[in-house]
C-alpha cells in the first residue's frame, strides 16, 4: 500500500513526489509515456539536447522556486531573445527600440511612443477581441507584421473571434532590452530538463508505459491519496463534453551543419508560412556540449498549431468563456473527489508556465502532507 499514487511524471508530479518521499512518505509515481518529465522531456540526440514537446525555457521572479528547482540541476545564463521573420523581414521580439527602428525608422524612445500613440488612436473605448487589443497596445504596423499572423496560426481562429485577454501581457519596451522574459531568474537546466526530473525523482518508484484508466480500479486500490495530473474532463470520461485544447506538431530535421538560423527561437509570422516557429535547440546551451566543445550539426524543429483531437496531445488549453464554464462543472466534480487531488496545467485547465506549475505543485504538498 502507498500513501500517494502520482499519475504523470511532469513536473507537478516529480514536485509533489519528491516532497511526499521527503516526509517519509511511500509514493508511486506512473507515466503511460516510455520517459518522465512529462512535456519538458528533453532527449539527447547529437549531443543536443532536444526540447521534444516544444521550447521550455525557465524564467521566474519567485525567488522560494528558483532555490527549490536549482537544487536538482545547474542553470545556464540563456536569455529569451526570439527573432520574428516576416516575409523574409527580420525583427527584434519582445517590441522594443530594435522593432521600432526597423518597423519605421524612428531612433528616440520618443518618437516610438509618438508613432505608437498614433496608431493605437483608432481604438476606440475598451478592446472588445485580441485585434483590437493588440492594436491598442502597439498600432496597426506592428499588429499586421508581427501579431496577426502568428496569433491566427497558434489558435486557428481569426483575431476578431478571440478574446482580447490572451494578448494583454504582450512585452512593449521603449528600450533596447530584447530578453523576452522581465524575470529574475532564468535559464535552462544544463544537460536538459530530464536530467532534472529523473534527479527530483531519485529513490521514488516509477513506473513508465503506465495507462492510469486502463488499470484504474487496480491502482486505486494501492493508494490512499491519488495525485492526478492528466486532463481532468478525461478523469470523469468527459462526461460533460470535451474541454478544448491547442495541440502542437512538431517536425524534427538533423542538419549537417553547425548554424541553421542563429537563434533558439525563430517565430514566422506571416500567415502563408506554415509552421509558427522553428526552434533550433543546440541554441538553448549556446551550440556547446557540456564540455563546452562546438558541436558540428544542428537539429531544427518545426512546429505547426493544430486544433485538438482525442489521440493528440493537448497543449494549450482554450481559455474562453465556453470552456470556462464547462471547466468549472468538472471542478465541482473534483471537489468532490475525496481521494483525489487535481493538479498541472491539464488536471486544472490552465496555461501555467513552469514556474507556476512548481508553486501550486509545492503549495499543495505542503497542505496536505503531514
Amino acid at each position: 500500500m502507498y500513501d500517494y499514487l502520482v499519475v504523470g511524471s511532469g513536473l507537478y508530479g516529480a514536485v509533489f513526489a519528491h516532497e511526499a518521499a521527503t516526509h517519509g512518505k511511500s509514493v508511486l509515481v506512473i507515466d503511460k509515456r516510455d520517459h518522465v518529465a512529462g512535456n519538458v522531456y528533453t532527449e539527447r540526440v547529437e549531443g543536443i539536447n532536444v526540447h521534444k514537446y516544444g521550447a521550455h525555457i525557465f524564467h521566474t521572479n519567485n525567488k522560494k522556486v528558483w532555490n527549490y528547482i536549482s537544487q536538482f540541476a545547474e542553470f545556464n545564463r540563456f536569455t529569451n531573445s526570439p527573432v520574428a521573420n516576416y516575409h523574409g523581414e527580420l525583427f527584434s521580439m519582445p517590441f522594443n527600440m530594435y522593432t521600432f527602428n526597423k518597423m519605421w525608422g524612428v531612433v528616440t524612445p520618443e518618437e516610438a511612443a509618438a508613432k505608437i500613440e498614433e496608431q493605437k488612436s483608432e481604438i476606440k473605448g475598451e478592446p472588445s477581441n485580441l485585434e483590437e487589443q493588440a492594436i491598442s497596445l502597439v498600432g496597426r504596423d506592428i499588429y499586421e507584421k508581427l501579431v496577426k499572423g502568428y496569433t491566427e496560426k497558434q489558435w486557428g481562429r481569426d483575431c476578431r473571434d478571440l478574446p482580447a485577454f490572451i494578448i494583454k501581457r504582450l512585452p512593449v519596451r521603449t528600450t533596447f532590452d530584447n530578453n523576452y522574459f522581465n524575470a529574475l531568474y532564468q535559464g535552462i537546466p544544463t544537460g536538459g530538463y530530464t536530467r532534472m526530473v529523473e534527479n527530483m525523482l531519485e529513490g521514488i518508484e516509477v513506473r513508465l508505459n503506465t495507462d492510469y484508466f486502463s488499470q484504474k480500479k487496480e491502482l486505486d486500490a494501492i493508494a490512499d491519496r491519488i495525485i492526478y495530473t492528466g486532463p481532468i474532463d478525461a478523469y470523469f470520461d468527459f462526461k460533460l463534453g470535451a474541454l478544448e485544447y491547442r495541440s502542437v506538431r512538431f517536425e524534427d530535421e538533423i542538419l549537417d551543419i553547425p548554424n541553421f538560423q542563429g537563434n533558439a527561437a525563430v517565430n514566422y509570422t506571416d500567415r502563408e508560412t506554415p509552421w509558427t516557429r522553428i526552434i533550433e535547440h543546440k541554441w538553448f546551451e549556446f551550440g556547446k556540449d557540456e564540455n563546452g566543445n562546438d558541436l558540428p550539426k544542428t537539429i531544427i524543429s518545426r512546429e505547426y498549431s493544430s486544433e485538438w483531437k482525442p489521440g493528440d496531445e493537448p497543449y494549450y488549453p482554450v481559455n474562453d468563456e465556453k470552456n470556462g464554464k464547462l471547466y468549472d462543472e468538472y471542478r465541482k466534480l473534483a471537489d468532490a473527489e475525496k481521494k483525489v487531488i487535481f493538479g498541472g496545467r491539464l488536471g486544472e485547465y490552465k496555461y501555467y508556465d513552469m514556474d507556476a506549475v512548481i508553486a501550486s505543485a509545492l503549495d499543495m504538498s505542503e497542505r496536505v502532507i503531514q
